[in-house]
């Protein structure tokens, strides 16, 4: 997992390497906050944007600006790994 970036609040941004699953690639990004009572966390699978883990008090709003920060984070990865190729 590679640090991406981190939002005003302290939410973390991870994601993986590019994956390919069959002939399906893929990103996975996790979202995190530290917090009173342990962490609010979420996890995304891109492109699908299919979220697969969500536990603690993230709002819609904080939803709603995580899905914006995983589509240019696609963008970013699928470029890296182009550029990685030449």
């Amino acid at each position: 997992m590679y640090p991406y970036m981190t939002f005003e609040d302290g939410t973390e941004v991870i994601h993986s390497d590019l994956i390919t699953d069959g002939d399906i690639e893929k990103v996975i990004v996790h979202f995190e906050r530290p917090t009173a009572e342990g962490f609010d966390s979420a996890r995304c699978e891109l492109p699908s944007c299919s979220w697969t883990d969500w536990e603690g008090h993230f709002t819609q709003s904080e939803k709603r600006a995580f899905e914006e920060c995983l589509s240019k984070l696609f963008r970013l990865v699928r470029i890296k790994k182009l550029n990685a190729m030449t």
